[in-house]
């Protein structure tokens, strides 16, 4: 009788930990980091996470300068969100901008909402680009050019995901958008 009633209590402690979803790309869902930021967009609004409650957001670090990671980073999740049809008006893609000198808001107007208009770039002043980065845990470095405003930037080329309820839950390597989508679908279903 004690060999049934312990496993029994095996097979329900088991049971308990199989009932999240399966995501195609890093499940990161209750990291202490990541939680907010503020910022302002490039119509000139201010914004934080709280404003996209209810949507999934992707959030992406980057700057208008980079040769190859960015603008095709943008470009996939511009891919995403229209293989998610209708639900992809449910989705926010957020850039911020590691290059605060050179990505004016003027500059973010123009660039981000070019690969989707519902896209928006974000940018803040140096203190608030590093507390953010910081927030973030995204490493972003001046390496140095031919002249002093020919610089590139070196940075983390993952993106962030977030809930409808405004959780971290997800961080997609470079490079993985083609998994994106089906993940997104589960958050937007309540995963």
């Amino acid at each position: 009788m004690r060999l049934l009633a312990a496993v029994f209590a095996a097979l329900l402690i088991a049971g308990c930990g199989a009932s999240g979803p399966t995501f195609k790309n890093a499940d990161i869902t209750g990291a202490e980091w990541g939680r907010e930021f503020s910022l302002t967009d490039h119509t000139g609004k201010p914004r934080t996470l709280a404003d996209f409650r209810g949507k999934v957001v992707v959030v992406f670090f980057g700057y208008v300068r980079c040769p190859d990671v960015c603008p095709t980073t943008l470009a996939e999740l511009k891919s995403v969100v229209e293989q998610l049809g209708e639900d992809g008006k449910r989705v926010q893609v957020l850039f911020v901008t590691v290059d605060p000198e050179r990505d004016t808001r003027e500059l973010l107007a123009q660039y981000v909402p070019a690969f989707q208009p519902d896209f928006l770039g974000l940018y803040g002043d140096q203190e608030q680009t590093a507390r953010t980065a910081k927030e973030f845990k995204v490493f972003y470095q001046k390496v140095p050019g031919s002249r002093p405003d020919n610089y590139s930037v070196d940075h983390t080329t993952g993106s962030y995901v977030f809930d409808p309820k405004g959780r971290i839950r997800l961080f997609a390597r470079h490079g993985q958008a083609g998994t994106l989508a089906a993940d997104i679908r589960t958050l937007l279903k309540g995963g």
